[in-house]
């Protein structure tokens, strides 16, 4: 593997603070979030003082029941390229669901969601990340998820789902210690027994965060400071394996430079102190090594940074269509009822979905402030409110800009706001978007009710 060092999440707001950062190896940047052909320019410094820049994907589905879009991989591999990058990330979740495996209409979550560790998942997921690897420029790893809510009819624990991943595919592990402790105070799992399973010479690098709990639930926010219990995960992981990097998240509420060292100082220290120790296999793997002509019970051992871990061969693809089938009604039965209010499917904690299915929309309602920031402005305090009344059974179908378009064009159908002025200023504001028409169906009567309302002339 790679060594990659201590790194930290670039964001544009904290552009500068990153580049005064002392120590700073390394970054990872959204990749949906870069133009490869228009890099910003901080982000082009770094570059050209040798900083490496992984991009990091969250919008793949690979966990998924569909197969992986080829625009999407195809995005992502230019931004590989474009950054140079010694290998990409993604997640081990599902975004949206629905669509032609259910002949029921697409939904997007917004949110990384967890897959249900079952054959039918992994046998998909395995599948899934062949296709990603295939796409790519360069070794692809794939990240844990934290989860609030947890399906039923589990058939493995978390270790030996991933070590099931990389046994039949070679994909390298991004492990996230931050939601390694969530899925320990949501889901009650024991963080050390998920490591002691694990095959640690598969671990391409490491993330930290910070979150905050609230009535019993953890949020793995990204917007507070790195706590103790987490530090106590990513020692419990450097007492394994000495990880090849290790990266500071921070997506919100940016601290100043000084508290973003000492907790990247934090880290250092976290992994100074940990006792030294050869890579080793978790004790979920397999330990014969693979030979020619027999299945591979394991991964080989790796020693240099573009050197995949040996897969095992897999079964035709065809063979994952009847799973893909019973995937996708599960996945789409599940996001139904967090975004489109539908009831709960068998199994699942009510009270956990509600949790998850109010997070989301009020994820949905702060992104499209910042990707819309004229919403709130016109709208004032009925923003937020009115955006998550909307939201509750309108699943997001198109991205965030869409849901910002799909938000006005519902308010003036319903002849809001109720201020002429504010009024006047949205509709505007949607047709200096998008013309004088609204999107959609003739016959929808949202559609037509818009029409009517911006023919008023306000």
């Amino acid at each position: 593997m790679e060594h990659l060092g201590t790194g930290i999440g670039w964001r544009p707001e904290i552009a500068d603070e990153v580049a005064e950062l002392p120590g700073v190896d390394w970054v990872e940047v959204v990749a949906e979030n870069l133009c490869p052909g228009h890099l910003p320019p901080a982000l082009q410094a770094l570059r050209e003082r040798g900083t490496t820049v992984v991009p990091h994907g969250v919008s793949l589905g690979l966990g998924g029941a569909e197969r992986p879009d080829p625009a999407r991989l195809a995005a992502l591999a230019e931004r590989a390229e474009a950054l140079g990058a010694p290998l990409v990330t993604e997640h081990i979740a599902f975004v949206r669901a629905g669509g032609p495996l259910t002949a029921s209409p697409a939904m997007e979550a917004g949110h990384l969601l967890p897959v249900p560790r079952t054959r039918d998942a992994l046998d998909v997921l395995c599948e899934n990340v062949r296709i990603a690897q295939d796409a790519l420029p360069v070794p692809l790893a794939v990240e844990n998820i934290a989860a609030l809510v947890a399906w039923p009819d589990e058939e493995m624990t978390e270790g030996r789902f991933l070590a099931e991943l990389v046994e039949r595919t070679g994909v390298r592990l991004l492990i996230d210690v931050a939601n390694l402790h969530t899925n320990h105070v949501n889901r009650n799992e024991d963080p050390a027994a998920a490591l002691d399973e694990l095959p640690v010479e598969a671990i391409a690098y490491v993330h930290v965060a910070g979150g905050i709990e609230r009535d019993g639930v953890w949020h793995d926010t990204h917007a507070h400071p790195v706590t103790r219990p987490v530090l106590d995960v990513l020692a419990e992981l450097c007492a394994r394996t000495t990880p090849p990097g290790v990266l500071l998240e921070r997506d919100e509420n940016f601290p100043a430079t000084g508290e973003l060292a000492k907790e990247l100082d934090m880290i250092r220290t976290v992994m100074k102190e940990a006792p030294t120790v050869p890579a080793r296999r978790g004790s979920g793997a397999a330990q014969e090594p693979a030979t020619e002509g027999s299945p591979a019970t394991g991964p080989a051992p790796t020693t240099g940074p573009a050197t995949a871990i040996r897969p095992v061969p897999t079964t035709d693809p065809a063979t994952t269509t009847p799973a893909r089938q019973r995937l996708a009604v599960a996945q789409a039965a599940l996001l139904s009822a967090l975004v489109a209010g539908t009831p709960a499917p068998e199994g699942f904690d009510r009270r956990r979905l509600l949790v998850q299915s109010r997070a989301l929309a009020d994820k949905r309602a702060s992104v499209v402030a910042k990707v819309a920031p004229e919403l709130p402005g016109i709208l004032g305090a009925d923003y937020r409110p009115g955006f998550l009344g909307y939201a509750r059974h309108r699943p997001m179908k198109g991205g965030y800009r869409q849901d910002a378009m799909d938000f006005a064009v519902h308010l003036l159908a319903e002849n809001r706001p109720a201020d002429p002025d504010a009024r006047r200023q949205l509709t505007q504001w949607w047709r200096d978007r998008c013309g004088p028409k609204p999107p959609g169906r003739p016959g929808n009567r949202l559609v037509r009710a818009a029409r009517l309302a911006l023919g008023r002339g306000w």
